[in-house]
Parts: C-alpha cells; structure tokens; sequence
C-alpha cells in the first residue's frame, strides 16, 4: 500500500507532494535502483553479437522476399475467391514480418545490434529508411521516451491528456466525477472509428507533427530539424533522416511508373499500413492501462518510470515474428542496450527482481485494448501519481 512510510521511502518530506490518488488505489511507489536490478540478470543477456544479429535481418529478409515472389503468382489464378482470399493473407503475412524489421531497426537505434555504432546506425538507417521512418530523428525523440518514460511533462509518446486538456471542469465541479462523462464516448461505433483512426494515420501523423506526443512549440515534426524536439548538434541527422525518407518515396513513385501503381499498392502500400497498425497497437498497449499511473516531477525517476511498462504477449508467432518487442518490453526499457535475443531469459530475472512492480497482462489484445481504450481518457491536472480515468 501506498502509505506514510511508502512517502517517507522516497526521501520526501510528504507535504511536499500529493499522492492521494496512489493512497486510493493502494498504489506503492517503488523504491528500487538500476544497480539490483541490474545485478539480478546474467551477464551475458548483455552481449552484443553482430553476427548473431545479422542472421535476424536476414532471416527477414529472405521471408519478406519470398512472400512478395509468391504473390507474384497470385493474379494468375483463374479462381477469382482464391485471388480475393490470397492477397489479403499476403498483406497480412508481410506486414508482420515487416514489424519485424522495423523493430530490428528500432534495436539499431538502441546500440542494441552491434557494439558498434557505425554498424548499428548504417542498418538502422537503411532498414527504416525502407519502412519510411526518418531513421535518427525517431532514434532521438524515442531516445527522450525511454528517459522519461511515465513522465507527465517529459515522456514523448501517448502522454495521457489532463482533464483540462479534453475541456472538462475541475473534479470538485465535474457531477459526473471520474466518468464515464459522454455517452458517444462509450458508443462501440465511436469507439471503433476513433480506433480506426488512430491505426491508420496515428503513426504518419506522430511521425509529421507529434499526434499524441509531448507538447512542444511550432511545428513539432521528426522533419524538422529546427523543433524543440531536437538539439543544435543533431540538425545534420535530422536532414539526413529527411533525405532517406524523400529518397524511399522517389524510390516508389518511380516503381509506380515502371510497375504501375497498383502494383506499389499491392506489394508495398498495405503491408506498410498493417506495419503501421502493429506499431502503434504494440506501442500504445505497452504504456496504456488504467492499473498504472504516470508520474509528475516529485515522484519520478528513471527506474520507476520504466516499471511504469506492461509486457503483453500475442502469442507465439507474432511474439516469434515481432522479435518479442511486446512480451519482454519491460526488460527494454530497464536495459535498453540488451540485444532482443537475451530479453526472454532477461525478463524471467527481472520479474523476480521487481516482485509486485512487475507488470505483465494477458488479457487477449482484443479485449485488453478495447478495455485501455474506454477506461483511459484522461488523468487529473494535479497530483504527483496521477491514473487514467474516463
């Protein structure tokens, strides 16, 4: 339970902040360090191997090849239900293992690939670049997200919005307290277009103008070097994202001409989408549940902020395919540097380590975000714990 003596743990006078919502809910704020954490996981699920990671791009690689040579055949077919059933698997298939990629990508960001920086950055840079993400713009502004993560005011992606924000009165004013507050709110068909919404323009429009991140002044863009998002010494990396990105599009207008448009359509478009929809599903269940708060300033530091992460599991394939982003996220964002092929036998140690601060659901993703999608609106403007309400 969140008590005086949970308070007194975080060396705070405990006047000084406001935790009721923690005491509410019997919420206890952790009070562990990096170093027993750290000290609890073997030594070597923190070895990089180059080669080893290698193999995953082009284990890949060869899959990603192999789908789009066989859907090739796919309008052959006399069989106008099997054309209509086929390409549809296809684009499913590819955008699964294209997550893969992007998440291969995601560890070179990380350093997490090689121990070397040139190798970690020229992969990640192409293996983006190829999926249309601004390769080192992303890696600096996730860079910020891992070291905030659960910040109110400094984390970088699916930061809640305060009752403020969404036009509410103050809960002393507000008759209907913590909600439900609208009934079209609750309304399944809103629920599913505004879900809708969100998988499919959510990632462009993060990725353009910070849809769902942190407040920032002007044009907040990963293609904007100049935006607070950014320092002075990163503005050549950011251009140079912008350049690969514009490259890739050129890349497919041309094969637009040569192949025609609906081939880019078919082949590339969609899966790209369905990787898209993968990354922010995975993303958004990662950090959004109403049984975890987010922290304000008094109350956070790095370690409790990482705890502030759920492992979801999608089971055994997509968990295979995805490189078990998901299932050991809690290990990544403890130990961002640890490659993804230790994570699994990571995330067993840290479980222990962390007790009751491990979080873990495996509530079916269906339900699970259907219910983090109705419980989590919108949190208080005060408060230094501070959980969802709707």
């Amino acid at each position: 339970m969140a008590t005086e003596r949970n308070v007194a743990s975080v060396k705070t006078p405990t006047k000084q902040y406001n935790i009721d919502e923690a005491i509410e809910r019997n919420w206890e704020i952790p009070d562990f360090t990096i170093k027993e954490i750290r000290e609890a996981i073997p030594a070597h699920c923190f070895r990089r191997d180059t080669f080893r990671s290698f193999t995953y791009v082009f284990h890949d690689g060869v899959i990603i090849a192999t789908l789009a040579y066989l859907a090739s055949y796919i309008d052959t077919i006399p069989n106008v239900y099997a054309r209509i059933t086929l390409w549809p698997l296809y684009w499913i298939a590819q955008g699964i293992v294209g997550t893969g990629v992007w998440v291969i990508g995601h560890e070179c960001g990380h350093q997490s690939f090689s121990p070397s920086k040139f190798i970690n950055n020229t992969v990640g840079y192409i293996l983006h670049t190829l999926l249309l993400v601004p390769y080192h713009s992303w890696r600096f502004s996730h860079s910020r997200h891992h070291k905030a993560t659960g910040h109110m005011s400094k984390d970088q992606v699916f930061v809640p919005k305060t009752r403020s924000k969404i036009g509410l009165p103050s809960r002393e004013k507000d008759t209907e307290g913590d909600g439900p507050h609208e009934a079209l709110e609750e309304a399944p068909l809103f629920i599913l277009y505004r879900m809708a919404l969100m998988f499919l323009f959510g990632w462009p429009l993060y990725i353009f103008c910070n849809v769902s991140g942190q407040n920032y002044p002007g044009w907040a863009s990963h293609f904007n070097p100049n935006c607070a998002i950014f320092d002075k010494n990163q503005y050549w990396d950011v251009i140079s994202s912008t350049l690969g990105t514009l490259s890739m599009m050129s890349l497919l207008v041309y094969c637009g001409y040569v192949f025609g448009p609906l081939a880019v359509i078919k082949y590339y478009f969609i899966p790209y989408l369905n990787v898209n929809f993968w990354l922010v599903l995975i993303t958004y269940l990662q950090h959004t549940d109403p049984k975890l708060p987010h922290y304000r300033e008094n109350i956070w530091n790095f370690q409790r902020g990482a705890a502030l992460t759920v492992d979801r599991s999608y089971g055994f394939i997509l968990n295979y395919f995805h490189h078990h982003i998901s299932d050991t996220h809690v290990a990544h964002h403890f130990f961002s540097t640890m490659p993804h092929y230790h994570a699994e036998e990571a995330t067993a140690h840290i479980k222990k380590a962390l007790g009751k601060h491990y979080h873990c659901d495996n509530t079916p993703i269906p339900i699970a975000l259907w219910n983090c999608w109705k419980a989590c609106r919108f949190v208080e403007d005060e408060g230094d714990v501070v959980f969802f309400k709707n």
